[in-house]
């Protein structure tokens, strides 16, 4: 058969960008290679040395390691107590990760609005709803039940996009109702807040290394805290309930088989593969925040005359981790909406997506708790105006270049004269 060369216009045509893409080079390859030579895969010495860079470069007591951003989230709230019944602050601006694993314990999310600014939590509706010493939550059938306040137990914000919650304010919050602080830090490495690394304020912060984060792994996450006693009880919960880290057990020159079970823990380990991974992104984590912010820099210069709203940056931000670029449509000014926009973006050869499908018009936390699109309006108004460009640090200038003509070429024509 003879081969048959594309057309000239397929030759022509752009090579699609998409909307997020991990940076690997031959330091985390090389990594890995040697921990498979080793013979050493699951948890072990890798992970060790990942967790000692990590907490240096934090600048907290702990650093532990885990098998998702998801799993760290879940083991955090065990660890600080949190049990049935419970009530947990968070928003409904979040992937259902942040909330579901507050139901893992049979405890409820009280979900309060974000910012139409930042998109974070809006500190003033949790001080509106803690004040009045009650809340009101559906019971999961077909009525509400009015609570204590005193059965609020934590807050777990979300640093959105890789830019810090007012943290001042909910640490003056948790003071004034004793209540836990664990942060959902899966956008924000590197992030800072007046001063402070994000992953040194709260009670416990859990990071994430899912494949689009700024530290990408595969999968895996980590726990930062200052926190012996949480550090103490996550250490076991992790591995099965079990003492004693099997590293330990298994690397002994005497007898060391002996172990015990003292809880029903999790398998929530990670693996010395991803640790390999993990110690070289580190490495280059500062760096890829700063390619980062250039792109969102020149994204918001292009974008300044456009009918849309560029990102919000609070000045408390010393460093934005720029994990999202989150494009606002002032579709009041335009004839198409944020879906017709995406579409026609796929049709030039650029990948977007949506952060987030807020939860409370998801199926199960809409059914469960018989929310309304509108009693989260700011979280649904952004959900229907928001769309995410590509921002990652393997991104060239003529791929950015490219992003911000193609959005401003849609918007352009399809602005009404207004």
């Amino acid at each position: 058969m003879r081969y048959n060369p594309k057309n000239k216009s397929d030759q022509n045509k752009k090579p699609f960008i998409p909307f997020a893409l991990p940076e690997i080079s031959e330091d985390e390859i090389n990594e890995v290679v040697d921990t498979l030579r080793s013979g050493w895969l699951t948890t072990g010495p890798k992970t060790k040395i990942f967790e000692e860079k990590f907490a240096e470069y934090i600048g907290c007591k702990h650093a532990l390691a885990v098998s998702s951003g998801t799993a760290g989230l879940h083991l955090s709230l065990e660890a600080s107590g949190i049990t049935q019944g419970d009530l947990v602050i968070t928003t409904p601006y979040t992937f259902t990760a942040t909330a579901e694993v507050i139901r893992y314990l049979g405890a409820e999310p009280l979900f309060i609005d974000i910012s139409h600014e930042t998109f974070n939590i809006d500190v003033n509706l949790i001080k509106k709803k803690l004040v009045n010493g009650t809340v009101c939550i559906s019971d999961g059938n077909q009525s509400y039940k009015t609570i204590e306040c005193d059965r609020v137990k934590a807050i777990m914000p979300v640093h959105f996009g890789g830019q810090a919650c007012d943290m001042d304010e909910i640490k003056l919050i948790s003071k004034d109702y004793n209540l836990k602080i664990i942060e959902d830090a899966a956008h924000a490495l590197p992030c800072t807040y007046n001063g402070h690394k994000i992953g040194t304020i709260g009670d416990s912060t859990v990071f994430s290394f899912y494949v689009t984060k700024p530290l990408a792994t595969g999968e895996g996450g980590m726990i930062t805290t200052d926190s012996d006693n949480i550090a103490k009880r996550i250490k076991i919960m992790r591995l099965h309930g079990i003492n004693r880290d099997v590293w330990d057990r298994y690397v002994s020159n005497v007898p060391n088989w002996y172990y015990e079970v003292v809880a029903p823990g999790y398998k929530y380990n990670i693996s010395d593969i991803m640790s390999s991974i993990g110690i070289h992104q580190l490495n280059k984590v500062d760096l890829y925040q700063k390619r980062r912010m250039k792109i969102a820099k020149y994204y918001n210069y292009e974008f300044k005359d456009l009918p849309v709203k560029v990102p919000f940056v609070s000045e408390s931000i010393e460093a934005h981790s720029w994990h999202l670029y989150v494009l606002q449509l002032e579709i009041e000014k335009l004839s198409i909406n944020r879906n017709e926009f995406i579409k026609k973006m796929a049709m030039a050869g650029i990948g977007t997506s949506v952060h987030f499908i807020p939860l409370h018009i998801q199926p199960y936390w809409k059914e469960r708790y018989r929310f309304k699109p509108e009693e989260f309006p700011v979280s649904y108004d952004c959900f229907n105006r928001s769309v995410s460009l590509p921002i990652y640090s393997k991104m060239s200038d003529a791929d950015v270049e490219r992003v911000a003509n193609t959005v401003k070429k849609i918007i352009m024509e399809n602005a009404r004269d207004v």
